[in-house]
């Protein structure tokens, strides 16, 4: 399954998630902070949904009330549903 996700509130602009039997497969993110983005990108791989929301869910930037890898639990939070 493909997962297609319009971050809000963060600086990326759009995240690409494959998962396949609730396991994450690969992960694209366009735009925000590009080092980061790519390590965590990494470590997700292989990866439960379930762990990933579990460890990224509540994640702030900043002063922001949320951030990319919030946004990236939410994202998979929307698929699961």
């Amino acid at each position: 399954m493909t997962i297609q996700y319009v971050p809000q509130g963060v600086c990326s602009r759009a995240m690409q998630i494959e998962v396949e039997d609730g396991v994450i497969q690969e992960v694209r993110i366009l735009g925000g902070c590009h080092g980061n983005l790519q390590a965590i990108s990494k470590l997700l791989v292989g990866m439960t949904v379930e762990d990933a929301i579990e460890k990224m869910e509540g994640i702030r930037c900043g002063m922001r009330p949320t951030s990319c890898p919030d946004q990236l639990a939410k994202a998979l939070k929307q698929a699961e549903a």
